[in-house]
């Protein structure tokens, strides 16, 4: 009898260890960087005069870090939300992920930057580090450079308003 239960019991186990990780959306997932200095490094800018985007641009201000890339559909359905931030007077700097520099180029040609600054990761490295699964994430790294927060995929309107900007504005206090 037990020789039957055994296999029956194993399966209920498995069984609701997917129940629960089917449950999980992967969009919220948290990140190793959460309450930790962002992570350091340096890369070539897209363009301007500044000729490099590192970890040391955070420091005395609040900021967003948007990992971006050309070839990203999803990038295109927050741009507006980016130049609005960027309208508005807050710091949004940019990470170019696995992309080509005459796409990333155009791109902001074309439809405008909102990024003070962005950093050109052509093999993906610098990403690795910030633990990008891919591309749109934006992260808010306070005054201290220390990550606050990290949103996988789209950065929605709703969003904007309700969670990153609140926490911007709150971070700009203290």
């Amino acid at each position: 009898m037990l020789r039957h239960l055994l296999p029956l019991g194993l399966f209920l186990i498995l069984a609701g260890f997917l129940y629960v990780g089917l449950g999980l959306n992967p969009r919220e997932m948290n990140s190793a960087l959460i309450g930790q200095p962002a992570p350091a490094f340096i890369l070539p800018a897209l363009s301007g005069s500044e000729n490099t985007l590192s970890n040391k641009d955070f420091m005395g201000k609040v900021s967003l870090l948007n990992i971006w890339a050309s070839w990203c559909v999803t990038c295109r359905y927050e741009h507006h939300i980016l130049m609005q931030a960027k309208e508005e007077g807050y710091v949004v700097y940019g990470l170019d992920y696995k992309d080509t520099l005459a796409e990333a180029k155009m791109v902001l040609a074309r439809s405008g930057s909102p990024y003070q600054k962005s950093g050109f990761d052509s093999d993906g490295n610098v990403g690795m580090e910030w633990g990008v699964t891919g591309t749109p994430e934006t992260f808010v790294i306070d005054k201290q450079g220390i990550v606050r927060y990290k949103k996988v995929g789209q950065m929605t309107e709703e969003l904007w308003l309700e969670t990153i900007k609140p926490l911007i504005q709150e971070l700009e206090k203290s």
